[in-house]
């Protein structure tokens, strides 16, 4: 999908019930391509990075007084889950003056912009990232998405100043060459992540997988994935904020290779839902 002149790259899905200290996000479900994408691949190669109906799994969450922000824009185009200068500069066009710390996985092409190709790894673009493409890039997504973010969270603090936050992902059920865990490796259903205990209080991370697990989900904690830019950002426990990372395994609900939702869409989505409810009520008593 392409973006019009204007057009805004992210929604906040606001409460409509009374609100609880609880926030969802959801980074990669965007499917906004804007025209300075450039992209040289087919859309059936490229559209393996979208975390595919996501915010459509845990929709349920403002009826249950929890906001979800969604980005509209896709990951390829700018991933909000990595720093604003995780991107290596040989993929710019010029990058004089600018201050880049790429990560191994920006050297895989998957930096705060794409260059690579899932799984793969083939060039993605038709040439080198026009710098004010970058810059635009941040000033447009990265930027407000962020912002919104950290409204929300702001937003939604309890009496005693504390939230929870879960940031919603999607996995490829089995690791391919661009991921962090040995290629061919099969994946849980789920997979919660705190960055190794730094980012949110064990009661919440023992709560949501005892929640999963109770409605008969298989759940790992930090492995193969341990959270990355918007809990590193936004989690801090120590002021209150508490963030949880979840990959969904897209085998439960899509056709990984065609796209399309299958029969078990539903049954995960109404799944999905029972837990935000035991989540809400878990966070409302806390």
């Amino acid at each position: 999908m392409t973006a019009q002149a204007g057009e805004a790259m992210i929604e906040i899905r606001r409460p409509e019930g009374p609100p609880v200290a609880l926030v969802l996000d959801s980074p990669h479900s965007g499917t906004v391509y804007p025209d300075d994408f450039r992209a040289i691949e087919p859309p059936g190669r490229y559209r393996r990075s979208e975390d595919m109906y996501v915010d459509e799994l845990f929709a349920a969450g403002p009826s249950l007084g929890i906001p979800l922000l969604a980005a509209r824009f896709a990951r390829a185009y700018c991933d909000v889950n990595r720093a604003r200068d995780d991107l290596d500069p040989s993929v710019l066009d010029r990058a004089d003056g600018l201050r880049l710390a790429p990560s191994a996985k920006a050297m895989l092409g998957k930096g705060v912009i794409w260059t690579a190709t899932p799984p793969d790894g083939a060039p993605l673009l038709d040439g080198p990232v026009r710098r004010a493409d970058y810059e635009a890039r941040l000033a447009r997504c990265w930027e407000p998405y962020h912002a919104a973010l950290a409204g929300l969270l702001a937003e939604s603090r309890d009496a005693s100043g504390r939230v929870f936050h879960l940031d919603l992902h999607s996995m490829q059920p089995v690791a391919n060459a661009m991921h962090e865990d040995a290629t061919g490796s099969r994946r849980p259903d789920m997979v919660l992540s705190d960055r190794e205990g730094t980012t949110a209080s064990r009661a919440y991370l023992e709560t949501a997988r005892s929640l999963l697990a109770g409605l008969g989900f298989s759940v790992a904690v930090n492995d193969p994935f341990k959270g990355a830019e918007i809990l590193r950002l936004h989690g801090n426990p120590a002021a209150g904020v508490h963030s949880l990372q979840i990959e969904v395994n897209r085998a439960l609900y899509m056709d990984v290779e065609g796209f399309a939702r299958t029969d078990r869409f539903a049954e995960t989505q109404a799944r999905l839902t029972q837990f935000l409810k035991g989540l809400r009520d878990w966070v409302a008593s806390a």
